[in-house]
């Protein structure tokens, strides 16, 4: 079909109003015209937009008749596409929206108030590793088990410290913060972030040295949707062992768990634990789980928590030594006799309906809170899970200014607030308990103001309404005292304020 036949169809077919029929119309000719190919975008009416908007949408809420879809969508396979959907979406007064791997939960990468063009990323994913250097440049389409079974298929000694999902897309997982069980050692993601490849407000292509430091600094914990496209990022792996040692063990109230949860809660706010050893927790209203890894071998591990983690009661039967691209599987819940191409896979199974929230904790949580936690839960009745992730190590020695993400030092732990489920009828009951359980964490978490991870997208916290209260409100939240050179930055970056979202931050005239 060519471009004027395209057009007539679309003024025909497309059903929406006539002034964002019109947008849609001169984006597409704009993209034409500037990439000589309209192969890879993709209109409501074309059969298969459905299957390609849905492909990467991880949470039900989001799936629905109702949900507002882009004009458009570009599936974009070259950096060319990504400045071409830039410059004509600018053009058209259309906004941008990126999705890599589609983790966003509250959708803010896939779905928008206004009309909007949905630039996909998935497409945008080669991975190149240098084992000379011990560095990789990442696309952002990639997701992290990509890049994880890359690592390992070059080295068995190198790996890098991202989350547990592999599904997830390093485009947002990267510039968000991006964490993992090997914080404690390395850091976050952004820790090991040595360069970054970034469209621009301009459709400019700009690397470390182009854009500076600042910029540089803002992406880094500070999202890259409020002040461009990123392309790829260079990062630094780091060193593990040949074998680690990993472990899953579940306690129920009846036998002491109460007793275990607060000896761990004691080990984390002291930051004695050798920082080889990350041990998560998830805290539920029936049972309590106990994940760990250890850069090392499991007799090692046992008599080290044997002396330090005691009530644990781990033994080397509870353990099992892997590699570590093998304990990736194990934290998905794969099992380890698994191929490692399992990693490979970008989708995530069935949908669920998913809200999370996040807290941080700078003080110990005292017995009679946690039996009170406890008690909420059973409460509430619903199915909710509180996952404690301990911090120390290297988190407290990285300044809170080092990058955006300002949450380092003096947080002992943070908490992840999980509720799903499978039934959109059931979705105000789950809503309810969780902001229920939220606002019965007050007096336990961190406040003036309460912190909040970016990752953990939430839009209870505050958006975007032009009201500089409400800037304030989400913007400490996420990023502490780094908010003002946020703004700032975007200022500098992206003066008309062209990539925003609900949560986005704010150029200090839109404030």
């Amino acid at each position: 079909m060519n471009c004027c036949s395209l057009l007539f169809f679309l003024v025909i077919t497309v059903a929406s109003s006539v002034s964002a029929s019109a947008e849609a119309l001169g984006f597409i000719q704009c993209f034409e015209n500037a990439t000589s190919s309209d192969s890879v975008v993709y209109t409501p009416r074309q059969a298969n937009f459905s299957t390609i908007l849905l492909s990467y949408i991880r949470n039900l809420q989001f799936a629905t008749p109702d949900t507002p879809n882009p004009l458009v969508i570009v599936t974009t396979v070259t950096p060319s596409h990504v400045q071409a959907t830039v410059l004509c979406a600018k053009s058209c007064s259309l906004q941008v929206r990126t999705r890599s791997g589609g983790h966003d939960y509250e959708g803010l990468s896939f779905v928008a108030p206004v009309p909007f063009v949905l630039l996909d990323m998935s497409n945008i994913r080669d991975i190149s590793i240098d084992l000379e250097t011990e560095t990789a440049w990442v696309e952002s389409g990639a997701t992290l088990g990509e890049l994880y079974y890359s690592i390992a298929q070059k080295s068995g000694v190198l790996a890098f410290p991202g989350g547990i999902c592999n599904t997830v897309g390093v485009g947002g997982h990267f510039s968000g913060g991006g964490y993992g069980n090997l914080m404690r050692k390395y850091g976050l993601s952004i820790d090991q972030m040595v360069d970054a490849s970034i469209v621009d407000a301009s459709g400019r292509i700009l690397d470390r040295a182009a854009m500076g430091e600042d910029l540089f600094w803002a992406i880094r914990g500070g999202g890259g949707a409020s002040f461009g496209v990123i392309l790829r990022y260079k990062v630094n792996l780091v060193r593990v062992p040949e074998s680690v040692t990993v472990f899953k063990l579940t306690k129920t109230f009846e036998h002491n768990a109460m007793d275990i949860i607060d000896q761990w809660l004691h080990l984390a706010a002291q930051d004695t634990l050798d920082r080889e050893i990350f041990i998560r927790v998830v805290f539920s209203a029936t049972s309590t789980v106990f994940y760990g890894l250890f850069l090392g071998d499991s007799g090692t591990l046992v008599d080290i928590l044997h002396d330090k983690f005691p009530l644990l009661n781990l033994s080397t039967e509870d353990c099992v030594e892997t590699s570590w691209v093998k304990s990736t599987l194990f934290w998905y819940d794969f099992p380890l006799n698994s191929s490692t191409e399992v990693i490979l896979d970008r989708a995530p199974g069935s949908g669920l309906y998913v809200k999370i929230k996040s807290d941080y904790v700078k003080n110990l949580l005292p017995r009679s809170g946690l039996a009170a936690i406890s008690t909420k839960l059973i409460q509430l009745g619903v199915p909710l899970s509180m996952s404690f992730n301990p911090y120390g190590g290297r988190m407290a020695e990285i300044a809170s200014s080092a990058t955006a993400f300002p949450h380092r030092a003096g947080n002992l732990w943070k908490i992840q607030y999980y509720a799903e489920w499978d039934n959109a009828a059931d979705s105000k009951k789950y809503y309810d308990a969780i902001n229920e359980l939220y606002q019965f964490m007050t007096p336990y978490v961190s406040d003036s103001p309460r912190d909040s991870f970016l990752n953990y997208r939430d839009l209870d916290i505050g958006a975007n309404t032009g009201n500089e209260t409400d800037f304030f409100s989400y913007g400490r939240k996420y990023y502490g005292a780094n908010f003002e050179r946020l703004i700032r930055t975007k200022t500098a970056a992206d003066p008309a304020n062209f990539f925003q979202n609900e949560q986005s931050i704010p150029t200090q005239s839109s404030m």
